[in-house]
């Protein structure tokens, strides 16, 4: 064969039929290609990423750790940020989003999925949504499995609109605009999202001014959150320090007393004679109770008498308790 015979012509093969020989990727034709493989957790709908999303943060646990809403349903949660500005959230699932809807928690769309059987709580989401004016996106299933970090949203996940937490100044603002001596109650660890929806839902029945959380390792305003104060959140600010001792400071040089609730207090919160001033209650958690450098900031530690045998509160309860003391002395004393 003659070495013109051999030459590669057209089409990838020459002229005696033969395949034509590659470059081995250096020809000037040759593919660019779609880089290198990312890592498996990088993959969209690899399991390793779906591992990955379901262990991020949501509200259903404590600081907001995964957990499954009844029915089947989860949720996810960003992580929190600074006061001025919360983090998006997204809550999956029938049973969770109905919940959530019901109570009124302020949401940025419902996203539904194409030809879902026949149940009458997507049909109540949807009329809430609509009667709340929330806009209502139908979403096809990769879309949703993205929105909901790979939870079980059972074609439904609600977007929740971020909460905008206000200042430790603004509380005590507020009480002035209304001619009333502040009452605050700062959060020191808890980290139940219920707990701080329960106090809240307390601070609104008992004439309170606001609730004070630490930035770090402390339950925020989530729909969980948002559920439990059966919208006393709508009416009761939350703000957020970054750190919470130096907060408590600057409600003492502004003419403030704290009050903290612990079970060796050295008096009962029926005592207290600084009801009816300028107060801070302050509520630690359920297990640990006050950490030992907020307690120190603390001008009284006051107890709850239990003749009972529990050891403890939670935080939602004792909370409750001393604000119906404080209003009721403030309200002997005409206030």
């Amino acid at each position: 064969m003659s070495e013109r015979q051999s030459r590669p012509g057209p089409g990838g093969r020459t002229k005696s039929g033969k395949p034509r020989p590659g470059t081995g990727g250096h020809g000037k034709r040759r593919l660019e290609g779609k880089g290198p493989t990312p890592p498996a957790h990088l993959r969209p709908g690899h399991p390793a990423q779906r591992r990955l999303a379901a262990a991020r943060p949501s509200l259903s646990d404590e600081n907001g750790k995964r957990a499954g809403e009844p029915g089947g349903a989860g949720t996810k949660r960003s992580s929190s940020k600074p006061r001025g500005g919360g983090s998006a959230e997204v809550v999956a699932g029938r049973n969770a989003v109905l919940e959530s809807l019901r109570a009124s928690v302020p949401a940025t769309a419902l996203h539904i999925g194409p030809r879902l059987d026949s149940d009458e709580r997507i049909g109540e989401a949807v009329m809430l949504a609509t009667g709340a004016g929330i806009p209502v996106v139908e979403a096809g299933r990769a879309e949703l499995d993205r929105l909901s970090g790979g939870a079980v949203h059972q074609g439904l996940v609600l977007r929740v609109r971020p909460y905008a937490y206000a200042h430790p100044a603004d509380l005590v603002a507020r009480a002035a605009a209304v001619g009333q001596p502040p009452l605050i109650v700062a959060l020191d660890g808890v980290t139940d999202p219920r707990n701080l929806g329960a106090v809240a839902r307390s601070v609104a029945a008992f004439g309170g001014h606001g609730v004070l959380v630490p930035a770090r390792r402390s339950a925020g305003v989530t729909a969980g959150a948002w559920k439990a104060s059966a919208g006393a959140l709508a009416r009761v600010p939350v703000a957020q320090a970054s750190n919470l001792a130096s907060a408590l400071a600057g409600y003492a040089d502004a003419g403030l007393f704290a009050v903290g609730l612990t079970v060796d207090g050295t008096s009962p919160v029926s005592d207290m004679d600084l009801a009816d001033g300028p107060l801070v209650l302050v509520v630690g958690s359920e297990g640990r109770g006050l950490s030992r450098l907020i307690a120190q900031r603390c001008d009284v530690l006051a107890r709850i008498p239990m003749p009972g045998t529990a050891e403890s509160l939670n935080a939602g309860v004792a909370a409750g308790i001393a604000l119906y003391e404080v209003a009721r002395r403030r309200a002997a004393a005409g206030m």
